[in-house]
């Protein structure tokens, strides 16, 4: 385990005070970040490197491709830090039971939230039927243990395929929309979260992925109705926040 690197319970709350006033905390932060290492050279020092990172911030979750999903679970206090696999990743062109079937074993191996990719080129095909059914297939299997995020590779729709994408993920039951793979032309913006707000409302979670480098990034897209962030640069934004709170107390 590394829940020996956690913070001083002193320490957290001493850095509370001080972030209140720009109205976000270290922890509250933390909170919402998946903290993610999705490349496809990662090694298992990398990887245990990300574990470590995530139990000494206190980060929602480490986010990883499913091989390391057993690794991830054995070191880290998952009651505390989730273990979220990607699956049909980054592509989403493959069978639905070849989707269902990596879920599974990664449920199996410890995850409790699973990132999924849609079948873009469906969905951009209007071929929506296909789409909701390879979605509630893993939906529907792992309701009991695992939350479901949907990637819709929002950098490849149109604004209306954008908005269909959204409707279609409530239809299946998923909990979250998440935008980007990150293996695309570009990930989150503050416009795109602003769309999938306005058509997912309070109903389902939005997590803004790829391309967030800074705490104004970060910021710009939870004011924007982000309420999760995948980030790989997740230590730098929570010490970005810890020096603006310095620099104003």
């Amino acid at each position: 385990m590394f829940t020996e690197f956690f913070m001083n319970p002193s320490d957290s709350n001493n850095f509370s005070e001080k972030t209140a006033i720009i109205g976000l905390t270290r922890e509250g932060l933390a909170a919402l970040i998946d903290h993610t290492l999705v490349r496809a050279d990662v090694t298992e020092m990398e990887i245990d490197r990300l574990c470590k990172e995530a139990a000494t911030y206190k980060f929602k979750a480490v986010c990883v491709n499913p091989y390391w999903v057993t690794r991830c679970a054995k070191h880290l206090d998952t009651m505390r830090t989730l273990v979220c696999s990607t699956v049909g990743f980054p592509l989403g062109a493959c069978s639905s039971l070849s989707k269902l079937s990596e879920a599974e074993q990664a449920i199996a191996d410890g995850a409790t939230e699973l990132d999924m990719v849609m079948n873009i080129g469906e969905l951009r095909a209007g071929n929506y039927r296909e789409v909701v059914t390879d979605m509630i297939e893993v939906v529907s299997a792992v309701h009991k243990s695992a939350k479901v995020k949907v990637i819709i590779e929002t950098c490849l729709l149109t604004d209306d395929e954008k908005k269909k994408a959204c409707e279609l993920v409530m239809d299946a039951g998923a909990h979250f929309v998440k935008t980007s793979t990150g293996f695309n032309v570009s990930g989150a913006n503050v416009r795109d979260i602003k769309l999938i707000k306005e058509t997912v409302g309070p109903r389902i979670g939005i997590k803004a992925s790829s391309g967030i480098h800074t705490l104004a990034e970060a910021r710009a897209l939870l004011d924007a109705g982000a309420t999760r962030l995948g980030c790989t640069k997740s230590v730098s934004i929570l010490d970005e926040l810890e020096d603006v709170s310095a620099r104003i107390s």
